[in-house]
């Protein structure tokens, strides 16, 4: 972006792009595709070339998503961002709903500690084929299930089935 007199507007390739606002070429790629960033216009060769102000705007991605907010969360705060119109109240409101969906993060994170410090401390680590834990897992009903929390849970963005297109199956040794 030009900022001064007689200063030319440099546009960028996708790998300079990349270089300069610390991102993969792939998730720059996944960023066109989503939405968050515009679609770049192309050279006479069909490459598309990028503007200064998207360094810029990569980097907001970057950190957003270092501090954990979702892709739908980052594109609330960018709407807000282009709008021009933001206040910092709505800002605020959307850092402290991520701050208590992290505080629930951490409170499952814990019980499944405990779940799993409980699981390891049946196991006597000997070199038998027979395994508490893995005997936990094969059961329906065991203490994973209070590790899970009680908040719905987020809808996967995509599926991916086994090789063998049904479910693998595991036989317990022994």
């Amino acid at each position: 972006m030009a900022t001064g007199v007689g200063e030319e507007l440099e546009l960028l390739t996708r790998g300079t792009l990349a270089a300069r606002s610390g991102c993969n070429m792939e998730t720059i790629r996944y960023y066109e595709r989503i939405g968050i960033l515009p679609p770049p216009p192309r050279s006479a060769g069909g490459h598309r070339l990028y503007g200064q102000d998207l360094i810029k705007r990569l980097t907001f991605v970057r950190r957003s998503r270092e501090l954990g907010f979702t892709i739908e969360e980052i594109r609330q705060l960018l709407r807000l961002v282009d709008g021009s119109n933001y206040t910092c109240a709505q800002v605020k409101t959307l850092t402290r709903s991520h701050a208590r969906d992290v505080q629930q993060k951490i409170a499952d994170l814990t019980k499944l500690k405990s779940v799993l410090d409980a699981l390891a401390r049946q196991c006597t680590g000997d070199e038998v084929p027979e395994c508490p834990i893995i005997d936990a897992l094969f059961e329906p009903r065991s203490p994973l299930r209070s590790a899970i929390s009680t908040r719905p849970a987020r809808k996967p963005t995509r599926t991916r089935s086994s090789e063998s297109g049904g479910a693998r199956r595991i036989q317990k040794r022994g």
